[in-house]
């Protein structure tokens, strides 16, 4: 047993010794080896292999979910007060008071018509229009801004604020437990005031005209005016009831007609006289004696004569009269018309006479400044009268581009006096807002296909909606920091508002495609491609050992650090070739 024991321990010894001498063995080299070692490897080529891919170019954005087209909003004048009298800006209210908030928007949804705030109990209203609200509308008002408020009202969109827009004010007001914008008291004292003056400046104007008609340079002249007006009154009378035969001459012409007359009856009993005497007798057995009416038939025959005779005499007096009455009725209304004339003469140059002396008169200035101050009242009455009566002052509506939409933030609380933005209002759409530098904004168009991807890795659809000016409203960046960082702003619109409005405000990874192949190319890395002497782009393609052949290529999109490449001028290059990136 002890000989076999220390045996084993002889044997693990010489195993021991054995160890550690190759272990010191191996660690030891001669000189030569030891620069052997030290010299560099033999140089060798860095290849890649020629791939067939789709490539897709990229700009990667790191962005904020919001609510999108955030827009600041500001009260265009005063609420409530005298709208049509100005005077009050937007801090101001009626006679200079201050506006004070007496309820603050609230965050949520607003629709058209909804009140967006009170101010001194005035409602603030939210209606859908392009044009912002800029100054009172008063009854006169014309332009777009008027057609813009119609159109709310669903009223004729006529452009003008007419009475029909002043109705379709008062019923929209009352249905939403408001009182439609009347006069205040200082208006109402204006509009007495110039009724005053118009009335005072007409009495002054009749009493000068008055004094200037009693005056006794032009008294005379006014009684000759007024006299020679009542005789061309009383000429153009005569001349129009002047009848056309007189008393005397009706009376002549009844007695020669009836002179014809008798004379008619006359003719007609000789005419029957002579015809019954020119009748035959009976014929007797024995031939008669000639009878005595066969002998006077000749006296007969001559009284018929003088009877036809008297007759045509009586019709030329009827004639002769009748023309010696048109003769008379011509010169009489001859003589009434120049009776006219005269009296026109004498009506006009009386009339001359008079506004000659008016004209001279030392009161005829008197009159003159005073139908002027009459003048002026009237207009300035007719132009406050045309913006007088029921009006919505410039505080009290609000045009929003888009409705429904949302108040994101309110500005104000109750209490705070109004001085410039009220609430921030956004669209009800998401948006994803970010910044890409200067040289990455050149690639970006509104319209490209992007995706983003949420905190946990989900991928969702995006469309870029806006890059640079277009899209600060969105980016909502200050425009001083944008200047120091070189950044410009993008805003995009995601493809779906699903399950969205839990992750507003998170951040997100947005990719934006700005360019892709049709289909599967051939691509090597961008370090493959060189340029020759001659300025032509080449890859290299690795033959046996370390011998290469130029291809001479046209280059396309590059993407994710590969390039796509075409080869040119009977080069041959396909998908499994290597080509060099690196000599070393």
């Amino acid at each position: 047993m002890r000989r076999s024991r220390v045996l084993a321990l002889v044997v693990t010894g010489v195993l021991v010794i054995a160890a550690v001498g190759w272990v010191v063995g191996s660690r030891l080299r001669s000189p030569a080896e030891e620069a052997a070692s030290r010299r560099p490897p033999k140089p060798s080529l860095v290849t890649s292999a020629v791939e067939r891919r789709k490539l897709t170019s990229t700009v990667t954005v790191s962005g904020t979910l919001t609510y999108g087209s955030p827009l600041p909003i500001t009260l265009a004048g005063m609420v409530g007060g005298n709208s049509g009298g100005g005077g009050a800006g937007p801090g101001g209210g009626a006679n200079g008071a201050a506006q004070r908030v007496t309820t603050a928007p609230k965050p949520g949804p607003i629709r058209a018509g909804q009140t967006l705030m009170q101010v001194n109990g005035r409602p603030v209203f939210a209606l859908q229009g392009k044009k912002p609200m800029y100054r009172p509308l008063v009854p006169g008002t014309e332009g777009d801004d008027v057609k813009q408020l119609q159109r709310a009202l669903r009223v004729r969109a006529s452009g003008v604020f007419d009475a029909a827009t002043v109705a379709a004010v008062k019923r929209w007001y009352a249905k939403r437990g408001y009182k439609a914008q009347e006069p205040d008291l200082e208006a109402r004292k204006s509009l007495q005031q110039l009724r005053q003056a118009v009335q005072t400046a007409q009495e002054t104007l009749a009493a000068d005209r008055k004094a200037l008609d009693e005056g006794l340079d032009v008294r005379p002249l006014r009684l000759r005016h007024d006299n020679a007006r009542r005789d061309l009154k009383s000429a153009q009378k005569a001349l129009a009831e002047a009848p056309e035969v007189t008393p005397e001459q009706e009376t002549q012409l009844a007695a020669l007609r009836r002179a014809v007359r008798t004379a008619e009856e006359q003719v007609l009993a000789a005419e029957q006289a002579l015809a019954e005497a020119r009748k035959p007798a009976p014929t007797p057995t024995a031939t008669p004696a000639p009878t005595p009416s066969e002998v006077d038939t000749s006296l007969l025959e001559m009284k018929l004569a003088n009877a036809r005779q008297d007759l045509d005499e009586a019709h030329r007096a009827v004639a002769a009269y009748e023309e010696q009455v048109r003769v008379d009725r011509d010169k009489r209304l001859e003589e009434l018309r120049k009776a006219v004339r005269t009296a026109k003469e004498a009506e006009a140059t009386a009339d001359q006479a008079l506004k000659r002396a008016r004209k001279v008169s030392p009161l005829r200035t008197k009159v003159t400044h005073s139908a002027a101050n009459l003048a002026d009242a009237q207009t300035l009455l007719a132009e406050f009268r045309k913006t007088y009566g029921v009006s919505v002052p410039a505080g009290e509506i609000v045009f929003l581009p888009k409705l429904p939409a949302r108040i994101d933030k309110a500005e104000v609380k109750p209490g705070d006096t109004i001085e410039g933005k009220v609430a921030t209002v956004t669209s009800s759409a998401f948006a994803v807002t970010g910044s890409v530098e200067a040289k990455e904004a050149k690639l970006l168009r509104a319209g490209q296909e992007a995706s983003m991807e949420t905190m946990d890795g989900t991928q969702l659809p995006a469309t870029l909606s806006a890059v640079g000016e277009d899209a600060k409203a969105g980016a909502d960046k200050p425009k001083d920091e944008e200047a120091e960082t070189g950044s410009v702003p993008i805003l995009l619109t995601p493809g779906s508002a699903k399950k969205l409005k839990s992750l507003v405000g998170s951040p997100m990874t947005v990719r934006i495609s700005v360019g892709s192949t049709e289909g599967e190319v051939l691509a090597v890395p961008v370090a493959a491609v060189i340029t020759s002497a001659d300025g032509r782009p080449r890859v290299r393609v690795t033959l046996d050992g370390d011998r290469t052949r130029e291809v001479e290529v046209r280059t396309g999109l590059t993407a994710d650090g590969v390039v796509k490449v075409t080869p040119v001028g009977g080069g041959q290059l396909k998908e499994g070739d290597r080509v060099v990136v690196s000599d070393a």
